[in-house]
């Protein structure tokens, strides 16, 4: 029996409405929700990537401000852009959008940036509230593929509380934030951190309940690694040529749908929800 899917797309479609309902009320109020985006060179997936977020903010009623810089340009450029959306009284959250092009320092361009205005969630500062987080409520902006991963899971009802989570990579913007989340009091899944250096991967993931696959190596999981009915969220994205032409694919082998018991294509699964997840932090920073 094939897998059910985890629809991202039509999630995301249903928390939007939810937003616009919401910006609504916040104009009524006076206050204008703002999304900023910054973003260096002419990668063509970085610029599909931000005019997506452009037309998300568009659906929602939320204003947007595009900065655009040239591949020429230096770090003194993107600091005054940085410091130029610090102050921008429109702008009520933004994003830097990663990678930067050789030559930038990214750890410092991130810090640059005031934390309150972080729809990314991924300021030092907010990560570090992110590990410290008890029990109470994290009030500070959420790395939004995680946030937008759980999210998901919740939508469809799927219980996190004592279930065995294998997350295949540790990057900054997925896995290692993902983990603290799921490991959160209120959340309470046990969570296994895979990456290169670890021994019997496949083992570990037939282990799992649930399997976050965020590496960005195409089909790297294997239908015969998945316990039967395990819920699989396919979420790195890997560029490949086929018959001359490019296409994008996941981490997982789409035969995995033949075991799963859940799966989140990819794409449509969870990048949608990464995308509604940086309108929401925007729309929260505005009603701080």
């Amino acid at each position: 029996m094939a897998a059910v899917l985890l629809d991202g797309k039509a999630v995301a479609k249903e928390i939007k409405a939810e937003l616009a309902k919401e910006v609504i009320e916040l104009k009524q109020k006076g206050i204008t929700p703002g999304l900023g985006t910054l973003l260096v060179g002419d990668d063509p997936g970085s610029h599909s990537y931000v005019a997506g977020k452009h037309r998300d903010c568009a659906e929602v009623g939320v204003h947007s401000v595009r900065i655009d810089l040239p591949a020429n340009a230096k770090q003194a450029d993107l600091m005054a852009a940085i410091r130029d959306l610090n102050e921008a009284s429109d702008v009520t959250g933004y994003i830097l959008q990663l990678p930067l092009p050789f030559g930038f320092d990214t750890n410092a361009m991130l810090e640059m940036i005031d934390p309150s205005k972080d729809a990314d969630g991924l300021h030092p500062i907010n990560l570090g509230r992110l590990v410290v987080a008890g029990s109470e409520d994290i009030t500070s902006p959420l790395p939004c593929t995680p946030a937008g991963i759980l999210e998901l899971l919740h939508r469809y009802d799927i219980k996190l509380k004592g279930r065995q989570v294998a997350v295949i990579g540790r990057g900054v913007t997925v896995g290692r934030p993902l983990g603290l989340l799921l490991n959160k009091r209120g959340v309470d899944a046990t969570v296994t951190s895979l990456h290169s250096a670890s021994e019997d991967i496949a083992g570990s993931i037939r282990q799992a309940d649930i399997v976050v696959a965020a590496l960005g190596v195409a089909h790297f999981v294997k239908p015969e690694w998945i316990k039967p009915g395990a819920v699989v969220l396919d979420v790195g994205i890997t560029r490949v040529d086929k018959d001359g032409e490019t296409i994008l694919v996941g981490d997982v082998d789409p035969l995995v749908s033949e075991v799963a018991g859940y799966l989140s294509p990819n794409p449509g699964g969870v990048g949608p929800m990464t995308r509604a997840m940086l309108v929401r932090n925007v729309v929260k920073a505005a009603n701080r």
